[in-house]
């Protein structure tokens, strides 16, 4: 009897010896890194979003917070390709990078090393097939403030403002203005492309009676400083913008003069791209088949980009009905 309990003795540690490797390659940690824009966490910005998206996937997946590394840049291009290839060389298999200042350097890495699944949020120019470029339909979310600004408007005068330098300030404008005028085909919008040095046009704006203006202006609080400088009794004109770009619309003390902020969803889209990598996928969507281009394109439908009123009312029945018909692709900005 002696010799047979040796015996199974024997034999359950021989089965233990051989299950202690697969735990051991179980309990290896995940190897996912994020890299931050400049400035790292408590920006109220980018990288606050990015966080966010980082607390809800490690909570869902039952996930050590210690599992995804997490990087901050100077802003300097050395800088930038001297982290994200320490990355890349130490073996992260996924590596996210916040913000499209990364986009030249996730070009040089990955193609260093096409093994490396990287991402990059906020941009569309990479063409390698290891790179998801993971971008946001901002059309949509102009569309649905042209809208929702002509509705709330008492005056029956809206404004945009854009900075001059920026490419897309020409289409944006012509979305904020079919969309408006589709709530208001007598809506008179006004449009102005600024610099840091046009304080003056932004106030005529405001003087000459438009009392809903919407920017995409991100260099400075110079639109809404402005705007609430000129509010008093008698005129009040309220500031709608695109967070996290915008990052100073997070401050609370503009809240008073704001109407509402078209979101680009950064800490969904961080969310969804850890999940992807956990399950052992890509988000790899064809972008431009031309180009090379893969990722995904986030809009009001899937989830990436959504349109708030800064009251956390609901938007207007008729404003809701237009994000409906975004969604369903009824309406294509």
């Amino acid at each position: 009897m002696a010799k047979q309990n040796q015996k199974v003795f024997i034999t359950l540690i021989l089965l233990l010896s051989l299950l202690s490797p697969i735990n051991s390659a179980q309990a290896a940690p995940i190897k996912i890194a994020i890299v931050y824009a400049e400035g790292g966490r408590g920006d109220n910005g980018a990288n606050d979003l990015a966080a966010l998206g980082i607390a809800r996937a490690i909570k869902k997946n039952n996930l050590n917070p210690l599992d995804i590394r997490e990087q901050i840049t100077n802003g300097t291009l050395g800088d930038r390709i001297t982290r994200v290839r320490f990355l890349a060389k130490n073996n992260y298999k996924l590596i996210i990078c916040i913000g499209a200042a990364y986009a030249d350097t996730v070009k040089r890495i990955a193609n260093e090393y096409p093994n490396t699944q990287f991402a990059i949020i906020d941009d569309q120019s990479v063409a390698l097939t290891n790179v998801s470029n993971l971008s946001f339909a901002l059309s949509q979310g102009i569309y649905i403030a042209g809208a929702a600004l002509a509705a709330a408007s008492k005056s029956g005068k809206i404004a945009f403002v854009a900075d001059k330098a920026d490419s897309s300030a020409a289409v944006n404008l012509a979305v904020f203005t079919k969309g408006a005028r589709s709530i208001n085909s007598k809506i008179r919008v006004s449009s102005a492309l600024i610099d840091q040095s046009s304080g003056e046009d932004i106030k005529a704006l405001v003087l000459t009676g438009n009392d809903q203006v919407f920017s995409t202006w991100s260099k400075s609080d110079l639109v809404i400083s402005t705007v609430a400088g000129l509010n008093n009794r008698g005129r009040k004109a309220l500031i709608s913008g695109v967070l996290p770009d915008q990052f100073f619309l997070n401050i609370s003390a503009g809240k008073k003069n704001q109407y509402l902020v078209v979101k680009k969803r950064y800490d969904f889209v961080v969310e969804q791209m850890i999940a992807a990598e956990l399950a052992d996928k890509n988000i790899l969507d064809i972008l431009d088949a031309d180009k090379g281009i893969y990722g995904r394109s986030y809009g009001i439908n899937e989830g990436g980009l959504s349109v708030a009123l800064i009251t956390g009312k609901k938007l207007p029945i008729r404003i809701q009905t237009i994000v409906s018909d975004v969604k369903s692709g009824k309406i294509k900005p």
